[in-house]
């Protein structure tokens, strides 16, 4: 495994921040740390990367202890925090070759920032100010000095914030092909991001995490309900819909098609037929749909 987390509690004085947390993840994936602010996602992420200790548990990256081994860990794990802590005085390049240094890369040094610059897209920014670059740019940098010593873990704390759209798809295709090679970690707030870039994610909520699977299957865990978009030959009352057994909501999308939310995990699908059939209708089309991460995070961390 590429990171183990084991029964890992973080307390600020009497805040609990995380509460008993424990999950895996395995190498070559790309998992996003979902949950709403104050959720303890950053604490957790400060924690694997060594920058803050747990008050209990145990951290293992790539078969390296956090706190009997921590040097050995930062040599593995690439972290970019969420407020991108740059030095905006430097250039670019002098920036990475600062970086670099702190890394001891000797040698190797002008091979990975050359490297890095064209990972990372930032040949044109190269020889300019940080502080005369984009927020688009100044995350490629970021990442850059994240990367540059090469390691096996990646930690990015919201690589997408406050991009344009634009800016938020560069970044993205390049995290997804960073995690061609590389275990990665990531935090958002953007379900679309998750649903677009990780193979898994993990929804932590007060501290606790609340659900951990793939994002194809995440819609089926909290949903004790079934949504059916269901669509008939002529118009049907809203009223006359409400006769069938289970049914919770009714909303009419347009002209003579609805969407049907019921009560139960039953399949509600045979009795709208026979519905159709009674009321002399024909059903034209009919779907089940799963419910968006959006929504299941929704449902999750709902107070």
């Amino acid at each position: 495994m590429s990171i183990i987390v084991k029964n890992i509690t973080k307390t600020f004085g009497k805040n609990k921040a995380l509460d008993n947390v424990s999950f895996e993840i395995q190498p070559g994936r790309i998992v996003g740390l979902l949950g709403p602010n104050g959720a303890g996602k950053s604490t957790m992420m400060k924690i694997i990367t060594c920058f803050i200790p747990p008050t209990s548990g145990e951290v293992i990256v790539n078969g390296f202890d956090i706190f009997e081994q921590s040097i050995e860990v930062r040599k593995r794990v690439g972290y970019l925090p969420e407020n991108n802590p740059l030095y905006l005085d430097m250039y670019v390049k002098e920036y990475l070759s600062f970086i670099a240094g702190t890394h001891h890369l000797g040698n190797q040094t002008k091979e990975r920032i050359a490297e890095m610059i064209d990972i990372t897209g930032l040949r044109s920014e190269q020889n300019k100010k940080i502080s005369a670059l984009s927020k688009g740019y100044r995350q490629r940098v970021g990442l850059a000095q994240a990367l540059i010593h090469n390691p096996e873990v990646l930690i990015l704390d919201e690589p997408t914030s406050g991009l344009d759209p634009n800016q938020l798809l560069e970044i993205r295709n390049l995290i997804k092909e960073i995690g061609k090679e590389k275990t990665v970690m990531l935090s958002t707030h953007i379900m679309q991001e998750v649903e677009a870039i990780c193979d898994r994610a993990i929804i932590i909520d007060n501290g606790k995490i609340v659900a951990d699977d793939l994002t194809s299957n995440l819609a089926k865990i909290s949903s004790k309900t079934q949504i059916i978009n269901v669509e008939f030959n002529a118009t049907v009352k809203k009223q006359l819909l409400k006769s069938i057994q289970g049914i919770k909501e009714l909303k009419n999308l347009r002209d003579n098609i609805w969407l049907i939310e019921s009560v139960t995990d039953k399949d509600i699908r045979s009795d709208i037929f026979k519905f159709a059939v009674k009321n002399n209708l024909t059903v034209l089309s009919m779907s089940k749909e799963e419910k968006t991460l959006e929504e299941v995070f929704q449902e999750l961390t709902r107070k």
